[in-house]
């Protein structure tokens, strides 16, 4: 199997090969937790969204919504699921250490378990955070270096994994902490990586320039 490190596409297209749902049709639980900050017609940014279960919830409640994902098979997977739920959502396939960000254009930017190796993480970060407008929300999920204990789900090298002191690093004169984290928790069985679970999360707002 390709490394997700070197070649995060074909290796996503290994595991989105088939009909099921890798992790499921649920939206990331922090996300849904905060669906009181969301409103219609919010152009929302979700990278990393592999088969769309995020971004089709995200349109469900009326934002206007792009998804990224290196794996083509995943963003077929996300438009077929899209259709089935009778919404649309614009999609990219696209390595993000290599895709041009847009500046300033989104209201909500979603991060649910993109873990992106530790010599590009800050890069990519910081260019994600860019792409919110002054004052718009970005809302992350992922793995704390905690869950390799659970030995199921996420990469499997403590590098990859989330830290405060890592994320405030890379955020660091972009985004405003609301609230930040470190928690162990149950994933939904339906997903892959389901069960327990060490993780951080991230609420904060683009700062304005």
């Amino acid at each position: 199997m390709k490394s997700p490190r070197s070649q995060p596409g074909e290796f996503w297209d290994q595991r989105y090969d088939g009909d099921d749902y890798v992790f499921g049709h649920e939206p990331n639980v922090w996300m849904a937790a905060n669906a009181d900050l969301l409103r219609p017609d919010m152009t929302a940014l979700v990278p990393g969204d592999g088969e769309g279960r995020n971004g089709v919830w995200l349109a469900e409640h009326g934002l206007n919504v792009t998804t990224i994902d290196a794996s083509p098979v995943g963003v077929t997977k996300a438009k077929k699921l899209a259709d089935a739920r009778g919404v649309e959502i614009d999609t990219v396939v696209a390595d993000l250490r290599d895709w041009a960000a847009p500046q300033a254009r989104y209201d909500l930017v979603v991060l649910a378990f993109l873990h992106v190796d530790p010599g590009d993480r800050t890069d990519v970060h910081r260019a994600i955070a860019r792409t919110l407008k002054p004052g718009g929300l970005l809302l992350l999920e992922g793995f704390t270096p905690d869950h390799l204990n659970y030995g199921k789900g996420g990469p499997p090298v403590r590098d990859m994994m989330c830290t405060e002191d890592r994320l405030r690093h890379d955020f660091e004169g972009l985004l405003e902490f609301e609230k930040i984290e470190a928690l162990k928790t149950e994933l939904p069985a339906s997903e892959r990586h389901g069960g327990p679970a060490a993780v951080i999360r991230l609420r904060a707002r683009r700062r304005s320039e």
